[in-house]
């Protein structure tokens, strides 16, 4: 038969596997070291730190769906950005980042930059002539791109900023943790590596931290394996083992993300309390032309804005049943949180503010309940918004 596709590679990823036992799920190798076939002869795997097989399954894995060359798994999507940091910048060197990327991003950007690992700078990249000034005039080593961003969703256009970067010589990262592999793939638009919090949706399920960086080329791989391995921030067996299993559902569990993201976004442009849906399956959306043509999905999260600012958000969530308040998104289940004050809360105000993030807005990871459940509890909440704004 033919090569077969990325998703059932990754749904069969290490199965049938064991050449001891016969075990269809692939046994998980908690040992932290593994003897030398003879003196000075070192096997595949020595030290876990440094490889593990049930790390190598799962980096194998995101491998395939990102048509990549190799993966690095980390401990978290923290440790995959640390790992290229540390292996790509030097003193004196620039990276651009979005201005209104991840809180985590922009917190360790700026912390590492302040201690002089490297100059950064900050632009908004979903404009095709800011992206371009910034690149042109400060000659970024590297190119770091959020797209869709968080929590806004704006659409970066990776093929475009990927050859404004390589005309300057920098390497372009591209953070795919919102679409997933199956919805764009970076490195096929001309990006050189691809960063994953597989904590969210690769995952899946709300039970592990993980982190994955995807490579175009092997001698990248290899580099940043040793980096991930020298800065010892390489992913557990265990955790691997629950990351490995939640892929292999990740095509089944995106389709319903997307469909009940469709009906939650319905609910919210026809509602009252609603100033702004941020969501690029919506025509009125800034980046929905772009989106419809780099990317295979529309994804599962959904940031909106209330114009009763602050007392609505805080009115809108409270009494949710079925949306959690909590950090995070990807998982099975539902979540709401409050941007300003949660996932970018370590963000100086005036920086909020530049990125475009409101104290009335609320970012959804929409999970795979029954929709309509979650259509009418966030309905509930919308109108316990709409008293506030009305000073009922």
């Amino acid at each position: 038969m033919s090569e077969p596709s990325p998703i059932t590679r990754a749904v069969r990823a290490g199965i049938d596997s064991d050449l001891t036992h016969g075990a269809v799920v692939p046994p998980i190798y908690l040992s932290t070291t593994f003897t030398f076939e003879e003196f000075g002869v070192p096997r595949e795997f020595d030290y876990a730190r440094r490889g593990n097989p049930t790390r190598s399954a799962l980096a194998a894995a995101v491998a395939a769906l990102e048509g990549a060359a190799g993966a690095v798994i980390t401990a978290s999507g923290m440790g995959a950005i640390t790992t290229v940091l540390a292996a790509l910048l030097q003193p004196g060197q620039v990276l651009v980042a979005p201005h209104d990327c991840y809180g985590g991003s922009w917190r360790l950007f700026d912390a590492l930059a302040r201690k002089g690992h490297f100059e950064l700078v900050l632009a908004d990249l979903t404009d095709p002539e800011v992206a371009e000034q910034a690149i042109r005039e400060h000659g970024p080593t590297v190119l770091w791109v959020e797209t869709p961003s968080n929590p806004l969703l704006r659409i970066s256009d990776v093929s475009a900023l990927a050859a404004l970067g390589h005309a300057v010589g920098a390497t372009v990262v591209v953070d795919n943790t919102f679409c997933t592999p199956l919805g764009q793939r970076p490195l096929e638009l001309g990006a050189d590596l691809v960063v994953h919090s597989a904590t969210k949706y690769l995952a899946g399920h709300s039970d592990v931290v993980s982190g994955a960086v995807v490579c175009s080329t092997e001698a990248q791989a290899e580099d940043l394996a040793w980096w991930a391995n020298c800065l010892g921030v390489t992913g557990g067996a265990f955790d691997c083992y629950l990351a490995l299993r939640g892929l292999r559902s990740l095509h089944a569990r995106m389709a319903v993300h997307e469909s009940n993201a469709a009906q939650i976004v319905t609910l919210l442009t026809d509602h009252p309390a609603v100033t702004a849906v941020h969501h690029a399956s919506l025509a009125s959306h800034p980046g929905h032309e772009l989106a419809a043509r780099q990317q295979r999905l529309f994804g599962g999260i959904v940031t909106f804005e209330l114009g009763g600012g602050l007392p609505a958000a805080q009115a809108c969530m409270d009494g949710l049943r079925l949306f959690c308040p909590a950090e995070s998104l990807g998982g099975t289940e539902s979540l709401v949180s409050h941007p300003a004050t949660m996932t970018h809360a370590a963000m100086p105000p005036q920086v909020q503010a530049a990125a475009g993030i409101t104290p009335g807005m609320l970012r959804l990871s929409v999970g795979i309940e029954d929709a309509a459940d979650l259509v009418a509890d966030l309905a509930a909440g919308l109108q316990r918004a709409a008293q506030v704004g009305n000073g009922s």
